[in-house]
């Protein structure tokens, strides 16, 4: 008896994926962005659970669609919505610590998730979140790119930073941690001494 083979996973070629990612940038970086009609339907759902009170939650959701708004740009992605109590959220690529796709059964029928940005602010729950976009996968693939860029090039530029705070250059600041390198292996030795003659 044969046993099962697994199905083979389906890479896209390189270039189809460079292309689409390509492509979800522009969209992206085109503009205020607009959730998915989807969303309201969704919304619309959800507040069907109250029954008869529907319409405590429905009218509320209702304005959160119409005026909610995104805008991604070279800095960072922000979220603002509401008529009457005007709220935004902006986050710039380098706060951004976690990114979280959730959706359950009802979202995954309507072609919907939730984009949850987290940063190190300490809040338990997401910072922002983003919703109503049905390529929510290339959202999050477009935001894990910008946070790796920002952090890159973080990391590169405190080198930089360090050798021009220095008078030499990187010369003299090499030359410093060797001194200071030879001065801590001083200490060391001075204090394994101490502790053997009292031993």
């Amino acid at each position: 008896m044969e046993a099962p083979t697994e199905a083979p996973v389906r890479t896209l070629p390189a270039p189809i994926v460079a292309a689409r990612a390509a492509r979800t940038e522009r969209r992206l970086l085109s503009g205020e962005l607009r959730p998915h009609p989807n969303l309201f339907k969704y919304y619309a759902l959800q507040s069907l659970l109250l029954g008869p009170l529907f319409w405590t939650i429905l009218i509320p959701l209702y304005f959160r669609y119409h005026t909610m708004r995104f805008r991604f740009d070279e800095e960072g992605v922000s979220m603002r919505w509401g008529i009457l109590f005007r709220r935004e959220i902006a986050l710039t690529y380098a706060r951004i610590q976690d990114i979280h796709l959730s959706s359950n059964f009802v979202e995954r029928w309507l072609g919907l998730a939730k984009v949850q940005v987290q940063t190190a602010s300490g809040n338990s729950g997401a910072e922002m979140t983003i919703e109503g976009f049905q390529d929510f996968e290339e959202v999050r693939d477009f935001l894990y790119s910008r946070m790796r860029g920002a952090r890159e090039g973080g990391r590169r530029s405190v080198p930089h930073a360090a050798a021009a705070g220095v008078e030499g250059g990187p010369d003299e600041l090499a030359a410093t941690l060797r001194e200071v390198t030879r001065e801590l292996r001083a200490v060391r030795e001075a204090l394994a001494a101490r502790r053997g003659g009292e031993g």
